[in-house]
């Protein structure tokens, strides 16, 4: 499929079938992630794959302590996305009011998303859950944050229509229009 198709494809999938993800597939969207630009090639990101079936019913569950994401702990897989950031970088996004981090962190995800969505994997991106509980359950060391977890599998339901606001909208040349 070409990038449009695939961007059009991509969607956040809630609910998964039990055709379990492999894990060569699972490596080609970490590949994927891994290729994603940061600033000064800091590559302030890492890992944590949760396929075992117990341990993705706990992080689910952890997933849902906020009311949000009832569905989590019925997911084949989820990735914890660590930001293991460079002090050098803090520093010079902190002085120009910008965290590239999470700006770049964000292009590893989609990176992620896009390459599962190829291989026909359905992904959900979460921001909400309980991050001190679930860096426990996985050993993530105190000063390492969390701030996103993927839900991974084979979608059960079709691929949406997206809806979203036209160009004239969100576009303009050469100056700020409303």
């Amino acid at each position: 499929m070409d990038f449009t198709e695939l961007v059009e494809r991509r969607q956040s999938d809630r609910h998964y079938n039990d055709k379990p993800v492999t894990r060569e597939d699972i490596e080609k969207c970490l590949r994927a992630a891994s290729l994603a630009p940061s600033d000064h090639n800091t590559q302030p990101w890492k890992f944590i794959v949760v396929d075992d079936p117990d341990l993705t019913e706990k992080v689910g569950a952890a997933a849902a302590g906020f009311g949000m994401n009832n569905w989590a702990h019925k997911s084949p897989v989820i990735v914890a996305v660590l930001l293991d950031q460079p002090m050098g970088s803090f520093l010079g996004g902190f002085l120009l009011g910008k965290n590239f981090a999470l700006m770049d962190i964000g292009m590893a995800v989609e990176n992620f998303c896009l390459q599962a969505s190829e291989l026909g994997l359905g992904t959900c991106i979460l921001g909400s859950f309980d991050e001190r509980k679930i860096k426990k359950m996985l050993g993530v060391p105190r000063g390492i944050r969390m701030p996103l977890m993927i839900t991974m599998g084979y979608p059960r339901g079709l691929v949406r229509t997206k809806k979203r606001k036209g160009l004239e909208e969100i576009v303009s040349y050469n100056k700020y229009s409303k």
